[in-house]
């Protein structure tokens, strides 16, 4: 079916259970998966009162902290797990992490932390879904 699986996370509850998801398709198909947190370079920060390198540090850290979630749970179910952080426009990296890696398919949550909310999908998933070169499987949060 896919020879390995792309999960994207951006710490909310439809990108948690996009990633749960995701690892239980890779540990049936016993294919690799691979995780990317992107962060969002359009969320930036330039003023006196908030440094920007601090918000930068406690979003990598955050990043980190849910790669790390995920590598522990794919560990658990013996698979083998590539994680990246990135940044740029998230439906862009996640794409062009796709396409380096050439996996067979991608797995996101329909919804994840933007502000800008889409009437059924987030705008991520929604750019993924249509400009994605692999099959894209979009978990809803309320749908375990």
């Amino acid at each position: 079916m896919y020879d390995s699986i792309l999960v994207a996370t951006d710490g909310s509850d439809a990108a948690s259970t996009a990633v749960e998801h995701a690892i239980e398709l890779a540990r049936r198909l016993e294919v690799p998966l691979y995780a990317i947190v992107v962060l969002d370079s359009r969320t930036e920060y330039d003023n006196a009162i908030v440094d920007p390198a601090e918000v930068d540090r406690r979003r990598r850290d955050q990043a980190s902290s849910w790669l790390e979630g995920i590598e522990a749970t794919a560990r658990d179910e013996d698979l083998d797990v590539e994680t990246t952080i990135r940044s740029g426009v998230p439906d862009e990296e996640i794409r062009a992490y796709a396409d380096e890696v050439a996996v067979g398919a991608i797995v996101l949550g329909a919804q994840g932390r933007s502000s800008f909310r889409r009437a059924l999908l987030g705008s991520t998933a929604d750019r993924v879904v249509r400009l994605a070169d692999q099959p894209v499987v979009v978990v809803d949060a309320g749908n375990e």
